[in-house]
């Protein structure tokens, strides 16, 4: 279906290695939490805040850009779903849900949850923070996700917009500078009358931030209730299904930084309204601990018992430190037993979660989200887990009135439905096509025949079944598939543990433990030789090299980074490989922005560049191996750096080809035998024949695009969407 929405729309000096930049460091950071970092620390630069509007400002650049010949067409995976942020049923057509995929749009089921369609342009951008439905049936979204990590950076957006006819067309209605929209209420009695939390952006000051009420179904905004830092923000606003006129909100201290992680202090905090939410008081919830901030809180409210309250607490570190109930909508508290699961499911980043959601129809069945999906049936005294039934990571959920004890819940997974109150019988949505994809690889031998990495969901393949399926668990990362042999497949989950098969991922084994590194990369780099493809190359922060297809493996370089960072997690690693076509020249680029070279499998390096933003990618050019194209990140942190650089004497000399490119991290680039480049952004996929930059095609959605895969044999090019699956095109 068609949709549509009105009313939007010098390079760096070569350094020596003696000349070359300190490392970048990171924050303190813990346990689990650590891998919420990856993509963040990839776009940002110490020193350099994020430009407010960078990302919109960007995605106007790549639309004004002329546009090459092609067509776009999804490739899936269609079943693996990806995560989802907020859900919203239609008042006045049964089985009818909307599902917020955080950086893959909004859509809509028509059966009860089981298929989706797209409900939001593809041309407008894809990360979602909110969904509400009116009660005569008008559609509002809040862009940008409010969650403050995942494998993932999380996107900001553009606003709050509204649909008058659910989902086929759009406007914007304000609040453009809130970032992210952590939820939208809706007064239902009064259609017209619209809540909004606005969290702000997560890397810089001020914007809209608060709670904003609005009379006029969003055609003006005031703010009701403000924050008390320039990096505090609303991220939850709710009614009391008891009481109409008594909403909650929830303030929220955040602020993510390259060397520094803040995710509670003192502006954290519940608030009530007992007036609409014209005026409000906060509430006296107890804090952690002396000398702990308090962090994120999750708030659910009965319908059946008026005044019942629950809260969900954690620490700015995202541990667990309380879990409450009150009896007088939140006068008073008690403290509830600290039940060993509950601590479990926060699993050290309560930052993550944050929500309660009480049964409409029993005060003490509660749901908690947290890595695995908790329920209580005696009012918090005892817990227990989902455990398999439903994917990890919880993050939505949504009782429906008309089908007595159907709930339905959104998680990293995608859309459940259980039919028994959510105690048991959840089944999974069979269409939902938005999966967070990091990597992708081709074979020429089978032109169906395509793999890669998913945030959350495994490295998943379209062959082996009838659907895609996984084949390796964990966040899917590097994915290869021998261009000689399309059942010599290797995939790799986070931290660089990897595994090679010969019979197409049906049975895989790790190698991981055959290589040396001191540190591993979130997405450590496994790439193939590309005249031999029997031999590979791992890096983690030294390279190493396999001759027998991953079987065994020496160290061929010394630590090519600047060294660790100040804490444990993985920093001062080698981000990118690549091999010449002569079977000699080797490239390799690290992660605090220094890219080296080897004439001769290793024996002897070369840095060429230093100081530069994190390393995307390092790609040769198919004829000629002083020939390289560097790719950077960075720009969130307002890099002025360019984001391709070129080189054809090995790295002496460098020109800057992002000239004609959007502003906005360059994430992979690939030359092809007969001169055309072709580069994935942040904003799509852009091509080049030596003149000038082109859009590629046209029906891929903006979401960024983290890798690409080449097949000259079958003339097409393969995209991985960080929201929106594989898409596929023909090119010359």
């Amino acid at each position: 279906m068609a949709v549509t929405v009105t009313g939007l729309l010098a390079p760096a000096a070569p350094a020596s290695p003696a000349a070359s930049a300190p490392a970048a460091t990171v924050g303190r950071l813990r346990g689990p939490a650590a891998p919420a970092e990856y993509s963040y620390l990839q776009k940002a630069v110490p020193g350099q805040p994020l430009p407010r509007h960078a990302y919109a400002d960007a995605a106007a650049q790549a639309a004004a850009l002329p546009e090459a010949p092609g067509q776009w067409q999804p490739l899936g995976p269609a079943n693996i779903g990806g995560r989802v942020v907020s859900l919203a049923l239609d008042p006045q057509r049964p089985d009818t849900l909307y599902a917020a995929a955080a950086s893959g749009g909004l859509w809509r089921s028509a059966d009860a949850g089981r298929t989706f369609e797209p409900a939001w342009p593809d041309s407008a951008t894809q990360a979602m923070g909110a969904v509400a439905v009116a009660p005569d049936g008008t559609l509002y979204v809040g862009t940008g996700e409010p969650n403050p990590g995942g494998g993932s950076l999380t996107y900001e957006g553009t606003g709050v917009y509204r649909s008058t006819d659910r989902g086929t067309h759009w406007e914007p209605v304000g609040l453009r500078d809130s970032g992210t929209v952590g939820a939208i209420a809706v007064d239902p009695r009064d259609p017209a009358r619209v809540l909004v939390a606005a969290a702000g952006s997560l890397y810089t000051p001020g914007g809209d931030r608060g709670v904003y009420l609005s009379t006029d179904a969003g055609g003006s905004w005031r703010r009701v209730l403000d924050v008390p830092g320039e990096f505090t923000g609303a991220v939850d606003v709710s009614h009391d299904p008891a009481d109409p006129d008594r909403l909650y909100a929830v303030l929220w201290d955040r602020r993510r930084e390259p060397d520094k992680r803040t995710y509670g202090g003192p502006g954290s905090g519940l608030y009530r309204s007992d007036d609409s939410g014209t005026t409000w008081h906060r509430l006296d919830l107890p804090a952690p601990a002396p000398g702990t901030a308090l962090g994120r809180i999750g708030l659910g409210a009965a319908a059946s018992e008026p005044g019942r309250l629950y809260a969900i607490t954690g620490d700015a570190d995202g541990a667990f430190t309380s879990f409450r109930t009150s009896a007088d909508a939140g006068d008073s508290w008690t403290a509830l037993p600290d039940d060993p699961a509950l601590k479990q499911s926060q699993g050290g980043y309560a930052w993550w979660f944050g929500k309660v959601w009480v049964d409409p129809e029993r005060a003490d069945h509660l749901h908690v989200a947290g890595v695995s999906l908790l329920t209580s049936g005696d009012g918090g005294t005892s817990w227990r887990a989902e455990g398999d039934a439903v994917h990890a990571d919880q993050h939505a959920m949504v009782w429906d009135p008309r089908r007595p004890g159907r709930v339905y819940l959104g998680n990293d997974g995608g859309v459940y439905r259980s039919d028994a109150r959510g105690d048991s019988g959840w089944t999974k949505a069979v269409y939902e096509p938005w999966t967070q994809l990091y990597s992708v690889a081709t074979t020429p031998q089978d032109p169906g025949r395509i793999s890669g990495g998913a945030q959350d969901n495994g490295s998943v393949r379209s062959w082996g079944g009838a659907r895609f399926n996984t084949y390796l668990g964990g966040d899917g990362l590097q994915n290869l598939i021998d261009p000689k042999d399309k059942n010599r497949v290797y995939a790799c989950y986070q931290y660089g543990e990897c595994s090679r098969s010969t019979d197409g991922g049906d049975t895989m084994t790790s190698f991981t433990a055959a290589t040396t590194a001191d540190r591993r990369n979130w997405f450590t780099p496994v790439q193939l030789d590309p005249a031999r493809p029997g031999i590979l190359y791992y890096g983690g922060n030294r390279l190493n090299r396999s001759t027998d297809a991953g079987r065994t493996w020496q160290t061929i370089s010394p630590d090519l980074t600047g060294g660790p960072g100040r804490d444990t997690y993985p920093y001062g690693t080698i981000s990118t490989v690549a091999a010449g076509g002569d079977g000699r020249t080797l490239w390799a680029g690290t992660d605090d922005g220094r890219v080296w070279t080897s004439p001769d499998l290793g024996a002897h390096w070369t840095q060429v560049l230093g100081g530069q933003p994190w390393v995307t990618r390092v790609a040769v050019d198919p004829a000629d191996a002083a020939h390289a194209y560097v790719a950077l990140s960075g720009y969130r942190s307002g890099s002025p750096q360019p984001h391709l650089l070129t080189t054809r004497d090995a790295g002496r000399t460098w020109t800057d080809l992002s000239p004609g490119l959007p502003q906005a991290p360059v994430n992979a680039v690939v030359p092809t035998p007969d001169g055309t480049l072709y580069a994935a952004t942040d904003q799509g996929v852009f091509t080049n024949t030596g003149t000038t930059w082109q859009r590629l095609g046209s029906g891929l959605p903006l979401v960024p695009v983290t890798d690409l895969s080449y097949d000259p044999a079958n003339h097409r090019l393969a995209a991985a969407t960080f929201g929106r699956g594989f898409y596929g095109v023909a090119v010359r």
